[in-house]
């Protein structure tokens, strides 16, 4: 039973026809598209591809695009597939939700929490995690020992600061510089000032999680800019870059077992 996975975020919609809705289920065929090319994934990719028997999503960009998703799914295969998408809860696949209202929290982190928790438990014992997401915003997500969501920053990625700067600040242009200690031109100060940032608020996360729990965490980073980032750290992170794929196919496989 072929499921199709979706992860559509704030500026490309990701998929995955795997064989199997399980872990570790074999990959058929994947790719990516801007959100404002979703409208070519029946006509060209999707067109080459075998009907699947389900379908889950993951969506953070609107219901808008949600909808031409489904429109694409619809036209690819002739076929109503029952699109389902996750929204947070107040627990599900072995993760318990500590938001103050848990629907609220973004689908994405969510399943990337699951994701992490699952490749956790399958690497060794149980232990607290931060878990990561760079992309066009930075995630950043504490879950103790037990699977208990503790709490989360939401920051902007490189791109949403380094055009602030330039909207707001006269003579400064979005660079093209390099990272540095010790930046000494203009380009470099604003890419090491992001970079830096982002580095800071995931260390300062370490230390929160290390400090509540008692122990260090396993620390887990994805998304489209996970590996800038990952030089720049001073804690050891796994870059994974399928974490919400794997944490959609762990909920699959509880959502679509056999009854």
């Amino acid at each position: 039973m072929s499921l199709l996975l979706i992860d559509i975020g704030n500026t490309r919609l990701k998929w995955a026809l795997h064989a199997e809705p399980r872990p570790g289920s074999p990959v058929l065929a994947h790719g990516a598209e801007f959100l404002e090319q979703i409208e070519r994934l029946a006509e060209g990719p999707w067109s080459r591809l075998p009907r699947p028997a389900r379908m889950l999503g993951c969506a953070v960009a609107g219901d808008a695009v949600r909808r031409r998703a489904e429109e694409q799914i619809e036209e690819a295969w002739d076929l109503d597939l029952s699109a389902q998408w996750v929204h947070s809860s107040a627990g599900e696949a072995g993760l318990t939700n500590g938001y103050d209202h848990p629907a609220r929290l973004g689908a994405d982190r969510w399943v990337a929490m699951i994701g992490a928790r699952h490749r956790l438990l399958a690497e060794g014992p149980a232990r607290p995690m931060v878990v990561v997401m760079v992309g066009t915003a930075v995630t950043v997500e504490a879950v103790d020992a037990e699977g208990r969501f503790l709490g989360g920053f939401i920051l902007p990625g490189h791109g949403i600061m380094l055009r602030a700067l330039e909207s707001g600040t006269a003579g400064l242009h979005v660079p093209t510089g390099d990272v540095r200690e010790f930046p000494t031109n203009t380009s470099d100060a604003l890419t090491s000032g992001g970079t830096y940032a982002i580095a800071g608020a995931i260390e300062r996360m370490v230390q929160h999680v290390r400090r509540e729990c008692g122990a260090q965490p396993a620390c887990f980073m994805t998304g489209g800019a996970g590996w800038k980032m990952a030089p720049h750290l001073s804690v050891a992170f796994e870059l994974v870059d399928s974490l919400i794929f794997d944490g959609l196919l762990e909920i699959a496989a509880l959502r679509f077992a056999p009854a």
